[in-house]
């Protein structure tokens, strides 16, 4: 039985230095400080990556946040605009139906006629809206009969 050189990383004698398998070329290749290295070097390492890693995140989020708020105003800012300039037009088409009603059935017959169609709209409205409403708490009510709880 003939005794055969394992391949794998050797510690020359003389040196104490760590060494992999003779690389292709036929040179020995050092490896990297792991002799030297130890447990507590490596834990430190990892700590103070994780730290740069939280401060870097915290970072990007809070710059992310800064952005998203920003944002938000601006998209408020236009939505309010849109509404004022949406209520305008409302207020003008409902002048201009009782100008342009008001020679077929008077002035206050066509007030009255405009009035009362925006009032039935507005009345159609929040009745939908009391139906949802509705729903929503019934199906509240039906998970508190089945045991489950808020909050």
């Amino acid at each position: 039985m003939s005794l055969e050189r394992e391949e794998g990383p050797a510690i020359e004698p003389d040196s104490g230095e760590t060494r992999l398998p003779e690389a292709p070329d036929g040179e020995d290749v050092p490896s990297s400080s792991g002799a030297s290295r130890s447990l507590v070097d490596d834990i430190e390492d990892l700590v103070f990556d994780a730290k740069t890693y939280l401060d870097a995140e915290l970072s990007y989020q809070k710059s992310r946040a800064s952005f998203v708020g920003e944002s938000l105003k601006r998209v408020i800012g236009f939505a309010v605009v849109a509404a004022i300039l949406v209520l305008f037009a409302a207020i003008g088409l409902t002048v201009g139906l009782i100008i342009a009603l008001t020679p077929l059935i008077t002035a206050w017959g066509a007030t009255a006629v405009v009035v009362g169609l925006l009032l039935l709209g507005a009345y159609l409205l929040i009745r939908n809206a009391g139906a949802a409403w509705g729903d929503v708490m019934a199906a509240v009510h039906d998970e508190d009969e089945n045991g489950e709880q808020e909050g």
